[in-house]
């Protein structure tokens, strides 16, 4: 069982921001963080899953994902992401990202537990760190297809 520890933050919404992550195996430890100059948190908390399973080396593992986003948990357990791509995302936000985790999820076992965020559990609370310092280090990434379309909306 692989275990992968998530965080998103941002500094307004939207805002600079990053994710964190803490994958577990084992011995096996790593840590993973990323910002970006604008972005939500909502698009962290989905980026941080998206990224602990894409850096798996191998397919059909076994993953348990601890998240304190239930944005991220109930789309997917609840399954409001399969009515959201079956609408084309029509007045749903994310669309992008959706489709990305969707695209890595089809090729492992995942499940997920939901913590409570700033509550002490010791993994959340380093991911929340290093989410944090991320949207504060520079350089900070572009995510793209955000501004793209916030632009496009006049929100930029």
């Amino acid at each position: 069982m692989i275990e992968i520890f998530t965080d998103g933050a941002s500094s307004g919404n939207p805002g600079p921001g990053g994710y964190g992550v803490i994958l577990r195996s084992g011995q096996h430890y790593k840590e993973l963080s990323e910002g970006f100059r604008k972005t939500t948190n909502n698009r962290m908390e989905l980026l941080a899953v998206i990224k602990g399973l894409e850096a798996l080396k191998a397919p059909n593992q076994d993953v348990m994902i601890f998240s304190d986003s239930k944005y991220v948990i109930d789309a997917i357990e609840k399954r409001w992401v399969n009515g959201w791509v079956a609408k084309g995302f029509v007045g749903k936000k994310n669309k992008d990202l959706w489709m990305r985790y969707l695209e890595i999820s089809k090729i492992h076992k995942i499940k997920f537990t939901w913590v409570r965020g700033h509550n002490g559990h010791p993994e959340n609370e380093r991911c929340d760190q290093l989410a944090v310092a991320a949207g504060k280090r520079p350089p900070l990434l572009i995510d793209s297809v955000f501004e793209a379309e916030n632009a496009r909306a006049g929100m930029m």
